[in-house]
């Protein structure tokens, strides 16, 4: 089953994606108003229940960002092995991972445009698998991380590259743009440690193969992270860690191949699905 948040009739609402189309489940759900209180809530099995129990209510529809109010993301950056080597500046391994966080207002959905604003024209894309809390916790051992997911969905982690120079200790300026990045198309419970630790990452940008690689090959794995970041806050159901994307991205190409007006870019991993965007200008 997958769930996602959808505009249709001029009215937003969260539902179960079927062949057919849409199944809005959010009129059944009062006591949930959004898609992320029925995570926090733990609810998606009770989604999952009544999709099967109704039909079809919506076949054209507007996807919107996944958790269009999620409170809290943070990202993971340089946690692939040839990202690192990609500074050419002859570091090692950190011994801790970089972090930094990001805002929803920062994400559309899928099949929606990412927006190249008329500051600066870096715009640059990160294909990234991203995790939604489904269980809170703190101090969690690794052992123990997968049992706090609730579900997994992408994210392309679109970055104003020259923006994230602006200062010496920090990147949020650049990574948080209105509508400069998304995430969707929709979320995919997890039920099997295969979802992550098989999962093979591939971004396309009008076609062409730009990153492709394995979230096993990450240096600081999914289960470090949540273990990590659980060490300094309380992980709260909701909450969603973006976990690090592979080489290729297109500053790091010479000349920089950075995003333009008319550029579609496709994040494919399997069993999760393909989050597609175009990009646009700000109007």
């Amino acid at each position: 089953m997958k769930f996602a948040t959808y505009s249709a009739d001029g009215n937003t609402y969260y539902g179960a994606i079927v062949p057919e189309g849409m199944i809005a489940l959010s009129p059944h759900f009062p006591q949930w108003p959004t898609l992320h209180d029925a995570v926090a809530g733990g609810g998606l099995a009770a989604l999952a229940e009544a999709a099967n129990a109704h039909a079809v209510t919506h076949t054209d529809y507007t996807y919107e960002m996944v958790l269009p109010n999620a409170p809290r993301i943070l990202c993971v950056g340089v946690n692939f092995p040839d990202r690192n080597a990609e500074y050419k500046d002859g570091s090692a391994q950190p011994k801790y991972m970089s972090l930094f966080p990001r805002f929803a207002s920062g994400f559309t959905g899928h099949e929606r445009p990412l927006i190249r604003p008329p500051e600066n024209h870096t715009l640059d894309y990160e294909g990234e698998v991203a995790i939604v809390i489904g269980k809170k916790g703190r101090r969690i051992r690794p052992e123990d991380a997968y049992d706090h997911i609730a579900a997994l969905t992408l994210c392309n982690e679109g970055t104003i590259r020259d923006w994230v120079r602006h200062a010496k200790f920090n990147v949020t300026q650049g990574k948080n743009w209105d509508r400069s990045g998304a995430m969707g198309p929709w979320l995919v419970p997890f039920s099997d440690a295969a979802q992550l630790d098989e999962a093979r990452i591939v971004t396309r940008v009008n076609g062409e193969v730009r990153q492709d690689d394995y979230l096993k090959r990450m240096m600081f794995p999914i289960r470090e992270e949540i273990a990590y970041i659980s060490t300094f806050m309380t992980l709260q159901p909701g909450d969603i860690i973006v976990t690090g994307t592979p080489t290729g991205a297109g500053a790091r190409f010479d000349p920089p191949r950075y995003l333009k007006p008319g550029d579609v870019v496709e994040i494919e991993v399997e069993g999760i699905g393909t989050l597609r965007n175009g990009v646009e200008d700000e109007q």
